[in-house]
């Protein structure tokens, strides 16, 4: 199965600015992690930018009227070995949050300058059974930001910068 992610960009007086959910401590997986709204392509889903949208929206509560998808981000395939499309959007700066609170403990905005900066995005090289990994990391405010969501960032950077 495919999963997609929602990058939320809401422009704020001091710039833009990206929407990130700190996952609920008590799941299963990634428990208390940072990550972006998203989730696993269902059925009903008739693209991944539907799951993306939709995720949002039972996570987080934002409605699809206030989500404008401008773009995405070829696939990455996660440790986990899950395909993972990133869809850039831009959000309502008016949204209204309404956390789902079986799935998110928090939402919290970071600024675009801070994400796209690769002076905050740090990155380490460690070996495991023959193979390298590169594990990335970004500190701000109280929140750490590693995994997956540490990775897509990478993955925007590069993508956004080079092209």
């Amino acid at each position: 199965r495919k999963a997609s992610v929602l990058i939320g960009f809401v422009e704020r007086r001091a710039g833009l600015n990206i929407i990130f959910t700190k996952r609920a401590k008590h799941l299963k997986h990634h428990p208390g992690q940072v990550s972006f709204p998203g989730g696993k392509h269902e059925k009903s889903d008739t693209s991944l930018a539907d799951t993306a949208l939709r995720e949002t929206y039972e996570e987080i509560g934002i409605p699809i009227n206030e989500i404008t998808i401008f773009g995405q981000i070829p696939e990455l395939i996660t440790i986990s070995h899950l395909p993972v499309t990133p869809f850039l959007a831009f959000v309502s700066p008016n949204y209204q949050i309404n956390i789902d609170r079986n799935e998110v403990d928090e939402v919290f905005e970071v600024p675009v300058s801070i994400v796209l900066d690769r002076q905050y995005l740090h990155s380490e090289c460690f070996h495991l059974q023959n193979d390298s990994h590169r594990v990335f990391g970004l500190s701000y405010e109280k929140h750490f930001i590693w995994g997956m969501t540490a990775q897509i960032i990478h993955a925007m950077q590069k993508h956004i910068m080079h092209s």
